[in-house]
Formats: C-alpha cells, sequence, structure tokens
C-alpha cells in the first residue's frame, strides 16, 4: 500500500532528531547549519525507511520530501519500483499545473505540494522542480547490518585514520560506501569496504589475478586513510578531501576554482560542474548523516549489538604455496580462511593460483592449537613450496574482439573475465589491449572448427613489419608492437612521428646491415637533468618521439570516459572556452596533433610559434579542432593519461609520503630523478599548486614513496584439443 506522510511534521521532528543527535561539532567535520535539512533526509533513508520503502523528493533541495512510499508486504522491488513511478509522474503534473501561475482553488493535493515551497516561490523554480522529482529507496537494513558488523573493524579503522592524521569520525565512512561488506562490488567495479575502483586501488595496494586487497578490510583501511590524507593535503579541507573520495581530485579542484571559496555548502548550493551530480553533490551530507548515526545508534535502532573486534593470528607465507597445503597444514576449514582472507581470488581458491609468498595468511586466534603457525607452515614439505607463481595467461586483443567473444573462445565467462582485468563487464576494450585470461582458461580447438575470433594478422611476418590500420598512431603502433617510437622512426627513415598513414607497411627491425641507433637522452638547456620519464622506473631513460621531449616545468628541456585519468589525479585535462589546455607532464606537441588529427606545425602557426620549442609544464596551448570535437580529444588525452599511470601502477605502489624542506643549492628535479626515483607526473600530482621551477629554500616538497610491484610472468594463451 502506498501510503502518502504529511512531510512538514516529519522534516521537523528530522531536523529536531538532527540537532539533538549531533554531538559537539568536530572543527575538523564542519556540520553546517544550512546543510541540515540534507543531513535529516540521509538520516531518514539509513534509520527510518526499509528498502520497501523510499522518499519521493526534489533532487536539489532535500528538504522538500513530497511522499514516502511503502510497499511493505507488496512482495517484489519492482512492485516499490512501480508505486514510485506512478508517484513520481503524479507530483511531476501537479508542480506544471501550479507553474503556470495557479494558486487559487486548488485540490488538497496542490495545495499541501505548494506549502512545501516559500510562500514566494516562482513559477520557473516550480516548473524546474517538475524535472527534479525523484526516488530515493530506504536502507535501513543495510545500515543496521552494517553497524553490527562494523565492530570487527571499528578499531582498527580508527587506529589507521589517526595515524594518518585523519579524523576518527571518518571511520563511519563505509556506512555509505558499503555497509561495512568487504565484499561489496558496485556496477562500475570498485570493490571493498571502502569501495576503491581498480585505478585508484593499485595506486596503494595489490590487485592481480591472486590478490585483491581492496577485499582486506586492513589493507583497504590503510589505503583509504593514505587516499584521504592526500586529499586534504591538495584541497586543504576535510569535507572536500571526502566529497573527492567520490568526485576526485581534480574535480574538486575545479569546484573550489569554479564557486570562489573552499565552503562546502557553498560548493553543493552553486556548483553545477558537467560530472557533479546527486552522488556526489551528497556525498560530505550523507557522510555526516552516517556519522550521527553511528555515534548514537541506539536512538535510532534502539540497543545494537555490534561483532567483536576479530582475534586474529596473522603469518606471513614464505613462499608461494597451494591454499590446499596451508588449509591441511593448519586444519582450518576452507570456509574460514575465505571468510578471514577475502582478499584472495577465486584464482587461488581454485587451484589455479598459488597463495603469494610474503601474504599475510589470517587466521582465527584460538582455532590454531597445536603447534604455532611458525612449526605449523615449517611442516609443509618443499615438494608444496614453490619458488614462483603460476604465470598469466595473456590474450591480446584484436578488432572485432569483445569480453563475450573472448570468454566464449577460452571457456570462461564474461564475469570471470572482467574481475581478473579489473573491468565491468559491460567495459570497452581496445585494440592491442592485453587482457589476463582467468583461472585455468585455455583456448579450446575443435575439430569442428567453431567460430574463430576474427584474424586481422598481416600476411607479412608479424615479427618484422606491421601494417598501419586507420586511427593508428605512432604510440599505439609501439605499445602494440614493443617496438619504441624512436625504433620505429629509425627503422622506417621517418622524421615525424606523425606521419604515418593507414595503408602503410612499417619496419619492426632495423634495414638489412643497419643497426638501431643509441637511444638518446632529453638535452637540456641548464644543467638541470632532464625529467623523468613519465610511467617507468625513475633510473630508466625516456623513450621520446623524434625531434622533441616531453613537457617539463618553465625551463624548455625539451618536452579522462571521463575528465581525469584516475579519481587521484589532481590534473586538469579540460578544454578551456578559448579553445587551449593546459600542459601536463609527460605531453608533447606531437601528442596534440595526433590526438586532433592535425600536424604540429598547425599547432605552431595556431600559437605563433615560430620555430620547434619545447612544451613547458602549467603553460597554455591553444589547439585546433578542425579535425576532431572537444569530447574526442579530451577522451584520447585522458586514455593516454589512463594508460601511462595504469602501466607505473601496474609495476610500482605508493607506500607512504615524505616531506622535503628545499635547502639552499637543492634542485627539485634532482632529487625526483636520483634520490626519490618518482616520475614527473606524479610529483606534480603530490604538488599540484607548486611553481616546480621557482621553489625557494625551506618550500615543502612532497614525494611519494614507492614500493616495486612483484611481477608475475605472462605466457600467451595456447589452444588444446577438446
Amino acid at each position: 500500500m502506498s501510503v502518502v506522510t504529511r512531510v512538514l511534521p516529519a522534516l521537523a521532528a528530522a531536523l529536531l532528531l538532527f540537532s539533538a543527535a549531533a554531538p559537539a561539532a568536530d572543527e575538523a567535520l564542519p556540520r553546517p547549519p544550512g546543510l541540515a535539512a540534507e543531513v535529516a533526509f540521509w538520516q531518514r533513508i539509513f534509520a527510518e525507511c526499509t528498502s520497501q520503502q523510499g522518499l519521493i523528493h526534489d533532487n536539489r533541495h532535500l528538504g522538500v520530501v513530497y511522499e514516502k512510499i511503502d510497499a511493505t508486504g507488496e512482495g517484489s522491488q519492482a512492485r516499490l519500483q512501480r508505486l514510485a513511478d506512478t508517484a513520481r509522474a503524479r507530483y511531476e503534473r501537479i508542480l506544471r499545473t501550479l507553474a503556470s501561475g495557479e494558486r487559487s482553488g486548488l485540490d488538497a493535493e496542490s495545495a499541501r505540494v505548494l506549502a512545501l515551497w516559500p510562500a514566494n516561490v516562482s513559477n520557473a523554480e516550480l516548473r524546474a522542480a517538475a524535472d527534479r522529482v525523484r526516488f530515493q529507496q530506504g536502507l535501513a537494513e543495510r545500515f543496521h547490518a552494517g553497524l553490527v558488523r562494523s565492530g570487527q573493524w571499528r578499531d582498527h579503522i580508527r587506529e589507521s585514520l589517526r595515524e594518518h592524521g585523519v579524523p576518527e569520525g571518518v571511520a563511519a565512512l563505509p556506512h555509505v560506501e558499503s555497509s561495512f561488506d568487504p565484499n561489496a562490488r558496485s556496477f562500475v567495479g570498485a570493490a571493498g569496504l571502502w569501495q576503491f575502483t581498480g585505478d585508484t586501488g593499485k595506486r596503494f595496494m595489490r590487485i592481480d589475478q591472486a590478490v585483491d586487497e581492496r577485499r582486506d578490510p586492513y589493507e583497504s583501511s590503510e589505503a583509504a586513510a593514505r587516499l584521504l590524507r592526500y586529499n586534504h593535503d591538495l584541497l586543504g579541507t576535510w569535507p572536500l578531501a571526502i566529497t573527492a573520495y567520490n568526485h576526485g581530485a581534480a574535480g574538486m579542484r575545479r569546484a573550489v576554482d569554479s564557486v570562489g571559496t573552499t565552503d562546502i555548502e557553498a560548493i553543493i548550493r552553486r556548483y553545477d560542474g558537467p560530472a557533479f551530480g546527486f552522488a556526489s553533490r551528497n556525498f560530505y551530507v550523507s557522510f555526516l548523516a552516517a556519522l550521527a548515526i553511528e555515534q548514537d545508534p541506539e536512538r535510532f535502532f534502539g540497543p545494537v549489538q555490534r561483532q567483536p573486534p576479530r582475534q586474529e593470528l596473522v603469518v606471513e607465507v614464505p613462499d608461494f604455496m597451494r591454499i590446499d597445503a596451508l588449509e591441511k597444514a593448519f586444519g582450518v576449514p576452507r570456509s574460514t580462511l575465505q571468510a578471514y582472507n577475502p582478499a584472495l581470488l577465486p584464482p587461488v581458491w581454485d587451484g589455479a593460483k598459488y597463495v603469494p609468498r610474503g601474504f599475510r595468511l589470517r587466521l582465527p586466534a584460538g582455532q590454531v592449537i597445536d603447534a604455532s603457525p611458525q612449526q605449523l607452515l615449517a611442516s609443509i614439505p618443499s615438494g608444496q613450496r614453490f619458488d614462483n607463481q603460476v604465470p598469466d595467461k595473456m590474450h591480446k586483443v584484436k578488432r572485432g574482439d569483445t569480453l563475450s567473444r573472448i570468454a566464449a573462445h577460452y571457456g570462461t565467462t564474461v564475469g570471470k573475465l572482467a574481475q581478473a582485468n579489473g573491468l565491468t563487464p559491460g567495459a570497452r576494450i581496445r585494440v592491442g589491449q592485453s587482457l589476463k585470461l582467468p583461472g585455468r582458461a585455455v583456448a579450446v580447438a575443435s575439430t569442428r572448427a567453431p567460430p574463430a575470433l576474427p584474424d586481422t594478422r598481416q600476411p607479412a611476418p608479424a615479427a618484422d613489419s606491421y601494417l598501419v590500420q586507420p586511427g593508428d598512431s605512432l604510440a599505439v603502433i609501439a605499445r602494440r608492437t614493443g617496438v619504441s617510437q624512436r625504433d620505429l622512426l629509425a627503422f622506417n627513415g621517418l622524421a615525424d612521428a606523425n606521419h604515418v598513414r593507414s595503408g602503410s607497411r612499417l619496419r619492426l627491425v632495423p634495414p638489412a646491415g643497419a643497426a638501431p641507433e643509441p637511444a638518446a637522452t632529453a638535452t637540456v638547456a641548464s644543467s638541470r637533468p632532464p625529467a623523468v620519464a613519465a610511467g617507468r622506473p625513475a633510473t630508466v631513460a625516456p623513450d621520446l618521439p623524434a625531434l622533441e621531449s616531453p613537457a617539463q616545468a618553465k625551463q624548455p628541456t625539451g618536452d579522462a570516459g571521463g575528465i581525469s585519468a584516475s579519481l587521484a589525479d589532481p590534473s586538469n585535462y579540460l578544454v578551456t572556452d578559448n579553445d587551449k589546455v593546459e600542459v601536463q607532464a609527460a605531453e608533447t606537441l606531437s601528442h596534440y596533433a595526433g590526438w586532433l588529427e592535425v600536424t604540429p606545425e598547425d599547432l605552431r602557426k595556431a600559437n605563433g610559434w615560430q620555430s620547434k620549442r619545447a612544451l613547458v609544464i602549467g603553460e597554455s596551448v591553444r589547439l585546433d579542432f578542425s579535425h576532431v570535437s572537444r569530447e574526442t580529444f579530451l577522451a584520447r588525452r585522458v586514455a593516454y593519461h589512463h594508460d601511462l599511470q595504469e602501466d607505473f601502477f601496474n609495476r610500482y605502489r605508493i607506500t607512504d609520503t615524505t616531506e622535503h624542506r628545499l635547502r639552499r643549492g637543492e634542485s627539485v628535479w634532482i632529487l625526483a630523478s636520483q634520490k626519490y626515483k618518482v616520475p614527473v607526473w606524479l610529483l606534480r600530482q603530490y604538488n599540484p599548486t607548486l611553481d616546480l621551477d621557482h621553489v625557494r629554500p625551506g618550500t615543502r616538497v612532497v614525494f611519494p614513496k614507492l614500493e616495486r610491484v612483484a611481477l608475475v610472468p605472462a605466457q600467451p594463451a595456447t589452444a588444446r584439443v577438446a
């Protein structure tokens, strides 16, 4: 049955509850009085409305709640959705009628709706409100279950936050993200208690085919504390840092620049960025609602019995081992091991991968009683210990491939294939992309010759040449073939990275009798060393397009789907209204020309440059959109930085940061390349507002500490006869 609730008394009660429940305001986590209605709305969603109930409301003014929908006892979610759809359509009609100026002779329902708005509400506002009617389903059961579960990890989370200087109240954030469910996974692929995406998670945690630390409540809480601290260091306030957890650091920097203030209430009310939708706008207020309930759950739910903190033993696995060997040695049931070690992925439990060396295996304290864990580990025979992980099986994406076709070809499922690669089942894949195959997936070669995947291999020997496809750039060809851009230019006598034509064939080996030229290093116009190659270890010389070097800070030493390459990437990749972009690290004029499908000379003319010159990080460059749209350029630019960062974080992860105060005579570039071994683009992400070319003694520079990730060898997938 649908129940219409008079919302003014309900709202007044909710606001009173918010005021009474809120403890003394934490200065770091302010509760602006102007956002009280929004916080009260989310308290109703979290604590009053069950999953069979919900609120019809205005999506910009959450204090305007038109109706509470109640389908309790009526069965399916579909029934609730039908009731909500019917109610939403009814309120849209009422609001449009009121927007026509009708104010007298109203029926009771229309008069009630009008009374929800200020007495002087305009017709334009009511007309706009008709397009903002929204339904929010209740979450009370999930929130209560999260309160119960939270006791297992709450103490550890608070300790992790304290260690990184994050307010302890932020420990309530998993209520909003996952209801404290380590196995939670969103439709966009975010996972675990803290709902890290794969891109952001790889910065701080191990994510591969054997282990996904996003699912580990302990490791992911450490990572969340580091990310939140990073956000705060960039943005300056905790409300902004928390909102950036959802909207991204770059998005919140744009919000601050657009509104001209760091005040969270002003940003929520006034910022209309294209990606700043309902979820981002409500992230901080929903967190405040969760925090109020977390701090006084009995007021909202009555007595709540939280699960006690887990009593665990932690054992470091000394070698690569099968899970069944560990299960037998410790005498712990498989189901218990799975419950205590959610970071271990299905290939480990299926036996297709080993438990990695160094993995911190968690065991229930008190269950391992016959001997110490170390003695039990030592009892595992050498024949069940391995020096290396089972190699990953790989498939290189060809034209015409889809996840479903690849999965069918290797006898696996789309879900498993997507999970192995940190993708959503509907994700788009790129030609040349390498995909890991899950578990024991093997290409099946049937004697009946089933339909094969499209074969775009060229008749010429693949090891010797490559036929340029429409849309190829030299950078794409280099990634696809494993031959550097410099060698491609040298082997084919090309002077410009953009002079590759569809249908032409490129050599992948030196011409007969010729030897490849030695790799050149970026030259500098001063004593400053070249920028560290983006996306590569800091000790590797940069692989640069011919005649051009990546953009560097000020002095010309040589050369995001979304609008950022990662939620943790604060860089501005957007195009301004006058067709300009801010140069980012690791970009060249040839990159811009390739993404725009013009020549570097076209861009030099557009910018009034008489001769070849290096780009400078932070400068503005005018672009030429005569061949592609802004959206296409942005997508290509973000994809480039996404791939660059993904490649880097497949090999390194951030374990901590260190603050360095510059001393007289020190160079940021020498510190980055020689002492801290940090690529310029990552250094910029940790110091986005710092002009790295004009730093004085005493300037604070933040350097991330990096740890090399143990790489698993890869093998091409092989076929067997079914």
